[in-house]
Protein backbone atom coordinates (compact mmCIF):
# COMPACT_ATOMS: atom_id res chain seq x y z
CA UNK A 1 0.00 0.00 0.00
CA UNK A 2 2.77 2.59 0.90
CA UNK A 3 5.85 1.94 -1.41
CA UNK A 4 8.18 4.73 -0.64
CA UNK A 5 11.99 3.53 -0.42
CA UNK A 6 13.40 3.76 3.31
CA UNK A 7 10.93 2.55 6.97
CA UNK A 8 10.75 6.08 8.10
CA UNK A 9 9.24 7.39 5.26
CA UNK A 10 6.59 4.51 4.91
CA UNK A 11 5.73 5.10 7.96
CA UNK A 12 5.41 8.73 8.24
CA UNK A 13 2.98 8.39 5.03
CA UNK A 14 1.16 5.75 6.60
CA UNK A 15 0.14 8.10 9.20
CA UNK A 16 -0.65 10.61 7.34
CA UNK A 17 -2.58 8.66 5.25
CA UNK A 18 -4.75 7.64 8.68
CA UNK A 19 -4.94 10.71 9.63
CA UNK A 20 -6.57 11.87 6.51
CA UNK A 21 -8.86 9.70 6.74
CA UNK A 22 -10.20 11.12 10.02
CA UNK A 23 -13.95 12.52 9.91
CA UNK A 24 -13.68 15.57 12.05
CA UNK A 25 -12.94 19.49 11.08
CA UNK A 26 -10.01 21.13 13.14
CA UNK A 27 -12.84 22.42 16.13
CA UNK A 28 -13.42 18.60 16.85
CA UNK A 29 -10.19 16.74 15.97
CA UNK A 30 -8.42 15.89 19.38
CA UNK A 31 -5.10 14.32 17.12
CA UNK A 32 -1.75 15.87 16.50
CA UNK A 33 0.52 13.24 16.26
CA UNK A 34 0.46 9.33 15.99
CA UNK A 35 3.84 8.56 17.58
CA UNK A 36 3.42 4.38 16.96
CA UNK A 37 0.63 2.40 15.45
CA UNK A 38 0.35 -1.11 14.71
CA UNK A 39 -2.61 -3.65 14.30
CA UNK A 40 -1.85 -4.15 18.09
CA UNK A 41 -2.33 -0.63 19.30
CA UNK A 42 -1.56 3.24 18.76
CA UNK A 43 0.20 5.81 21.02
CA UNK A 44 -0.55 9.46 20.08
CA UNK A 45 -0.68 12.83 21.09
CA UNK A 46 -2.81 16.09 21.75
CA UNK A 47 -2.02 19.09 22.75
CA UNK A 48 -5.30 21.10 24.42
CA UNK A 49 -5.62 24.84 23.14
CA UNK A 50 -6.06 27.35 25.76
CA UNK A 51 -8.67 29.26 23.39
CA UNK A 52 -11.05 25.64 22.93
CA UNK A 53 -14.51 26.51 22.92
CA UNK A 54 -15.13 24.31 25.98
CA UNK A 55 -13.08 26.36 28.45
CA UNK A 56 -15.13 29.35 28.51
CA UNK A 57 -17.68 27.70 30.25
CA UNK A 58 -16.18 25.30 32.32
CA UNK A 59 -15.39 26.86 34.76
CA UNK A 60 -15.23 30.86 34.15
CA UNK A 61 -11.78 32.05 35.65
CA UNK A 62 -10.88 28.38 36.51
CA UNK A 63 -11.11 26.32 33.58
CA UNK A 64 -10.63 22.26 33.13
CA UNK A 65 -11.11 20.48 30.41
CA UNK A 66 -14.27 18.31 30.60
CA UNK A 67 -14.34 14.96 30.96
CA UNK A 68 -16.22 14.63 28.09
CA UNK A 69 -13.65 15.94 25.86
CA UNK A 70 -11.26 14.16 27.16
CA UNK A 71 -13.35 10.65 26.81
CA UNK A 72 -13.30 11.99 22.99
CA UNK A 73 -9.58 12.43 22.88
CA UNK A 74 -9.03 9.19 23.91
CA UNK A 75 -11.86 7.69 21.72
CA UNK A 76 -9.93 9.55 18.98
CA UNK A 77 -6.82 8.25 19.34
CA UNK A 78 -7.16 4.96 20.52
CA UNK A 79 -10.37 3.77 18.98
CA UNK A 80 -10.91 5.90 15.80
CA UNK A 81 -7.31 5.80 14.69
CA UNK A 82 -6.57 2.10 15.33
CA UNK A 83 -9.56 1.41 13.60
CA UNK A 84 -8.64 3.09 10.37
CA UNK A 85 -5.36 1.43 10.45
CA UNK A 86 -7.21 -2.26 10.72
CA UNK A 87 -9.50 -1.56 7.95
CA UNK A 88 -6.59 -0.14 5.70
CA UNK A 89 -4.13 -2.68 5.98
CA UNK A 90 -7.88 -5.28 5.00
CA UNK A 91 -7.69 -3.14 1.76
CA UNK A 92 -9.68 -0.16 2.73
CA UNK A 93 -10.06 1.85 -0.44
CA UNK A 94 -8.99 5.46 -0.15
CA UNK A 95 -12.24 6.71 -1.56
CA UNK A 96 -14.00 5.01 0.92
CA UNK A 97 -14.24 7.53 4.38
CA UNK A 98 -15.40 5.83 7.49
CA UNK A 99 -17.73 6.77 9.97
CA UNK A 100 -16.95 5.75 13.51
CA UNK A 101 -20.07 5.16 15.59
CA UNK A 102 -18.96 4.73 19.52
CA UNK A 103 -20.63 2.10 20.96
CA UNK A 104 -19.59 2.11 24.31
CA UNK A 105 -16.98 3.70 27.11
CA UNK A 106 -16.16 3.24 30.83
CA UNK A 107 -13.43 5.78 32.01
CA UNK A 108 -11.91 6.36 35.35
CA UNK A 109 -10.46 9.94 35.69
CA UNK A 110 -7.30 10.54 38.12
CA UNK A 111 -6.20 13.50 37.89
CA UNK A 112 -7.25 17.46 36.26
CA UNK A 113 -6.37 18.28 32.84
CA UNK A 114 -5.74 22.17 32.26
CA UNK A 115 -5.92 24.42 29.45
CA UNK A 116 -2.36 23.88 27.24
CA UNK A 117 -1.85 20.86 28.96
CA UNK A 118 -0.13 17.99 26.49
CA UNK A 119 -1.68 14.60 26.65
CA UNK A 120 -0.45 11.17 25.01
CA UNK A 121 -2.73 8.35 24.90
CA UNK A 122 -1.87 4.75 24.60
CA UNK A 123 -4.39 2.14 23.09
CA UNK A 124 -3.88 -1.38 23.13
CA UNK A 125 -5.98 -3.72 20.99
CA UNK A 126 -8.43 -6.51 22.85
CA UNK A 127 -10.52 -7.48 19.67
CA UNK A 128 -11.46 -6.63 16.08
CA UNK A 129 -14.20 -8.78 15.04
CA UNK A 130 -16.75 -8.01 11.96
CA UNK A 131 -15.44 -3.99 11.80
CA UNK A 132 -16.17 -4.05 15.86
CA UNK A 133 -12.99 -3.27 17.81
CA UNK A 134 -12.29 -2.89 21.62
CA UNK A 135 -8.89 -1.44 23.27
CA UNK A 136 -8.01 -0.85 26.46
CA UNK A 137 -7.11 3.10 26.52
CA UNK A 138 -4.38 4.99 28.96
CA UNK A 139 -4.17 8.73 29.25
CA UNK A 140 -0.92 10.28 30.37
CA UNK A 141 0.44 14.13 30.93
CA UNK A 142 3.29 15.62 30.39
CA UNK A 143 4.80 13.96 33.50
CA UNK A 144 3.28 10.64 32.32
CA UNK A 145 1.07 10.29 35.02
CA UNK A 146 -2.14 8.63 34.45
CA UNK A 147 -5.19 11.41 34.26
CA UNK A 148 -7.82 8.82 32.76
CA UNK A 149 -8.06 4.87 31.92
CA UNK A 150 -10.79 3.13 30.21
CA UNK A 151 -12.45 0.39 27.88
CA UNK A 152 -13.57 1.57 24.64
CA UNK A 153 -15.75 -0.19 21.84
CA UNK A 154 -17.03 1.00 18.46
CA UNK A 155 -17.97 0.08 14.63
CA UNK A 156 -16.19 1.54 11.70
CA UNK A 157 -18.49 1.76 8.63
CA UNK A 158 -16.64 2.06 5.35
CA UNK A 159 -18.97 4.51 3.02
CA UNK A 160 -18.80 6.12 -0.70
CA UNK A 161 -20.72 9.27 0.57
CA UNK A 162 -19.56 10.35 4.36
CA UNK A 163 -22.12 13.23 5.18
CA UNK A 164 -19.47 14.11 7.55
Amino acid sequence: MWTEGNTACKTENMYEEVLNQLPYKSSFRFVDTIISLDENGVVGEYTLRPDAFFYEDHFPGNPVTPGVILTEIMAQIGLVVLGIYLLMQAGLSPEKKIIPLFTSSQVDFHKLVLPGEKLKVVSKKQYFRFNKLKCTVEMMNEKNETVARGIFSGMMIQSNNNPL
